[in-house]
């Protein structure tokens, strides 16, 4: 076991909060949480009852494990400066985007650890079903990054960066994409005075029925059903609405290209 060691959390977000919190639950010592800002410092240390500092030159250097959970823009502007004093760590990131090689030529021992799944502070998150995605530069640390990702889900896979891009780039369309939808369901609704919450049972279906079909086979709709009246009838609704109108005709030209069938 290797959960003996000592882990500074770089970044106070949504992942570094849901990361700090469940891995000080399975037995992790978190010691430090750096972040710019005093506000999500002080509120993430509070809540994991440890110190916090707002500036990188004060992040302690005799911790095992630097964890980096900021923004991809951020990363490998903040590397060389959290690196510096601290060479002999071992140093994470979280993103799905970047390479591991971001750390090349600053750390010795590096990684990445990345929980593919959408967080909000607001929001509990029930590890045990998060997927885990690893890589590191050695038998050594990957095995720590297998050994920290297992003490909180069960399902922990090997990826190389270019796969995880991949990953990252599905989650995208399947996470974020899929939400905006969402969004832009809940303004249509609103400008007739109607509620989102009767939504929900159909999303929650539409969520539910991948878990036993294949995404293709489950899509229903005019456009899978190539109905051309629908469509144009829905095209003209959203005459007023030119952004929302190209959009719903892309996604209906996907979905009628897809060559399936309705069932």
């Amino acid at each position: 076991m290797v959960n003996n060691k000592r882990i500074v959390l770089i970044g106070a977000g949504n992942v570094a909060t849901h990361m700090g919190l469940g891995l000080q639950k399975a037995g992790w010592e978190i010691t430090q949480v750096y972040s710019r800002t005093v506000e999500s410092a002080s509120e993430l240390a509070a809540r994991l009852e440890v110190p916090f500092v707002t500036s990188l030159e004060e992040v302690c250097t005799d911790a095992d494990v630097y964890l980096v959970m900021v923004k991809d823009a951020a990363l490998q502007e903040l590397i060389p400066t959290v690196v510096k004093g601290r060479e002999q760590a071992l140093f994470v990131h979280t993103a799905g985007s970047m390479s591991m090689d971001v750390w090349k030529g600053m750390a010795q021992r590096y990684g990445v650890l990345y929980p593919m799944q959408t967080f909000s502070k607001q929001r509990t998150v029930d590890f045990a079903s998060v997927s885990f995605f690893v890589e590191a530069n050695g038998a050594e640390e990957l095995d720590v990054l297998q050994t920290m990702a297992s003490s909180l889900s069960p399902k922990v896979y090997e990826a190389t960066s270019a796969q995880r891009t991949y990953l990252h780039m599905a989650a995208v369309f399947a996470c974020n994409f899929a939400n905006h939808m969402y969004t832009l369901s809940a303004y249509l609704l609103e400008k007739q005075g109607l509620p989102f919450d009767a939504m929900l049972p159909l999303i929650d279906e539409t969520a539910r029925k991948v878990h036993t079909l294949c995404p293709a086979e489950a899509q229903t709709g005019p456009a899978v059903r190539k109905d051309a009246n629908v469509m144009n009838k829905h095209l003209e609704m959203l005459a007023e609405e030119p952004e929302l109108k190209e959009i719903y005709k892309i996604i209906s030209k996907s979905i009628c290209h897809s060559g399936q069938n309705e069932v």
